[in-house]
């Protein structure tokens, strides 16, 4: 009889512990999703709900179509098409709303930012086939006859451009996959989360602690193996992209080529703007500033944020040499400096 009833009790707390397992599921909690785009880089997925079954999954899968359509470096994507045919009609959804943003920070920045500056980029050195060539103002002067993205047509069906044209995303395209990859766990119904490709984040909602999001900005004084953070800031809502010159870059014959080409010259830019860290609502509206300030330098990044009301950090280097920084007052109340530097 005691045997009897010690058999019922244990199957009985053994249903119950599986349908506390079960219940469990269902709370709400912190998950964490992470893996590698567009070749090495890691992207990181957190979000604070209940567990979405194959999620995983369905986010390397529309990284991986994200990339067949806009990458480069692989020669049967659509874009690789583009530039080998000179037009196409879209075949995925991701052509044509990178196109409409990328005319939008064109005009806005008066050109700085653009992305037909594909030959430039090759010429230069930062292109997939990573060929360092050398380069003279004749070279460049012919290049900049076949850049220029107002010279780009397109509609809702397709694309096509002039002959020699070639596109080049890679400026906008980490913040355009954060947000492909923060629209589909919307779709699910995930409304707190934060998405991280490469060091453009885009944050919705709170955090696990019921607080908005916290994210570093590193040191661009130091080296990358160091990451020490230069401020702390806390984001709900809205999203970060950072861009910098000072590590991306080569050497050659004892000059030093940073990876930021300023469009409307051809060249190198160069100026005392370290990094420029930009939020915005969508992180491809982020990263396209970033990318167009760190080619116009301190100035003009200053004019571009109040004439389009953005919000910004901009670290560079003052005339005597001092690491200085400019903070909009729009993200001062969600900012923790965390060096001791002038404003």
């Amino acid at each position: 009889m005691n045997k009897k009833r010690l058999i019922i009790f244990g199957v009985g707390l053994t249903i119950a512990l599986a349908i506390a397992s079960y219940l469990r599921k269902d709370e709400p909690r912190l998950y964490h999703i992470s893996g590698q785009t567009m070749g090495s880089i890691i992207y990181n997925v957190k979000y604070v709900g209940v567990a979405v079954d194959g999620l995983d999954k369905q986010i390397s899968d529309e990284l991986v179509a994200f990339n067949q359509s806009l990458s480069t470096y692989i020669p049967t994507s659509e874009i690789s098409r583009l530039n080998t045919d000179g037009s196409f009609k879209f075949e995925s959804d991701f052509f044509f709303p990178v196109l409409e943003k990328s005319r939008e920070i064109y005009e806005n920045t008066g050109g700085s930012f653009d992305p037909s500056i594909g030959p430039l980029v090759q010429t230069w050195g930062f292109g997939p086939d990573e060929k360092l060539t050398n380069v003279d103002s004749t070279i460049v002067d012919s290049l900049m006859t076949i850049v220029g993205f107002d010279k780009v047509v397109y509609d809702e069906r397709g694309v096509s451009m002039p002959s020699n044209f070639q596109i080049d995303f890679s400026a906008i395209a980490k913040g355009y996959a954060v947000d492909i990859v923060g629209d589909l766990l919307e779709e699910k119904g995930i409304v707190n989360y934060l998405v991280e490709i490469g060091g453009e984040v885009r944050c919705r909602g709170i955090n696990d602690e019921e607080k908005p999001w916290s994210l570093g900005i590193e040191d661009p004084t130091v080296s990358s193996a160091e990451q020490r953070l230069m401020a702390i800031v806390r984001l709900k809502n809205r999203s970060l992209a950072t861009s910098g010159n000072y590590r991306n870059y080569y050497e050659k014959d004892g000059k030093i080529f940073a990876h930021i080409i300023d469009p409307r010259t051809g060249y190198t830019a160069k100026h005392n703007l370290l990094s420029a860290s930009v939020f915005a609502s969508d992180c491809m509206t982020a990263d396209a500033y970033a990318t167009a300030f760190m080619v116009v330098g301190l100035d003009y990044s200053m004019e571009l944020i109040f004439a389009f009301d953005l919000d910004a950090i901009l670290i560079y280097r003052s005339e005597t040499g001092e690491i200085k920084s400019f903070v909009s007052e729009g993200i001062r109340p969600f900012l923790e400096m965390n060096k001791a530097i002038g404003n």
